[in-house]
């Protein structure tokens, strides 16, 4: 079967700049203080149910992955790109890192109590989303969350060059309200939103939906 073509772009992009996004993040790391507190939120949530382990999908270097860790969590990291999987690696090697696609899981149903998304849905065409939100509701433990962070709008851009590299990928800025009716029809329902606006680095406002697949763990 041919692999979709924004999934084969995707990846080639990332492992073309992923060792000097990875030194970029590190040095200057984005997140604010409302990011970090719906990190925390998450992590509160996951943690007070008891409902398992916690994958960082999309992973990309691992930062989120690691601050999970921080957070009291039992956390690993998926990633398209096997280019970022390897500085994650490098970079906790105590860590788990795998490579994956968000649209076809290598986890078992009901396996995770706890996905995080940070910015990584932003390159599946809005179209497809369904099928990424299925994967998470298929994976997720009952009464597991979903935290996902992502720029608001509804526009596709395209990037191109990107981290000083040759590079050819397109972005979409999606609409809270449009995803959260995504993830409710997959069967995820909305628990908390935050939309904030763009730091000084930023051109648009920022979006976190947090949801939960309902039921007893």
């Amino acid at each position: 079967m041919t692999e979709p073509s924004y999934l084969s772009a995707t990846r080639a992009a990332y492992d073309t700049v992923a060792v000097d996004y990875a030194n970029l993040l590190s040095t200057e790391p984005p997140e604010t203080p409302l990011d970090l507190a719906m990190l925390a939120a998450f992590a509160d949530l996951v943690r007070s149910v008891g409902a398992g382990s916690v994958a960082d999908i999309g992973c990309g270097p691992g930062r989120i992955t690691a601050h999970l860790r921080s957070l009291g969590l039992t956390a690993f990291g998926i990633d398209l790109s096997p280019a970022m999987v390897a500085e994650a690696r490098r970079t906790y090697p105590d860590l788990r890192f795998d490579d994956g696609s968000m649209t076809e899981l290598d986890l078992k149903e009901g396996s995770v109590g706890g996905i995080v998304a940070w910015y990584s849905i932003i390159h599946t065409p809005p179209e497809l989303l369904p099928v990424v939100f299925a994967e998470f509701h298929r994976v997720l433990t009952p009464g597991g969350h979903a935290l996902i962070a992502f720029q608001a709008g509804n526009e596709r851009l395209h990037i191109e060059p990107g981290y000083g590299h040759s590079v050819s990928l397109d972005a979409y800025r999606l609409t809270p309200d449009h995803v959260a009716e995504l993830l409710l029809q997959a069967g995820l329902v909305e628990h908390t939103r935050l939309l904030r606006g763009p730091e000084p680095r930023e051109k648009v406002q920022q979006a976190f939906l947090l949801a939960r697949k309902p039921g007893m763990l």
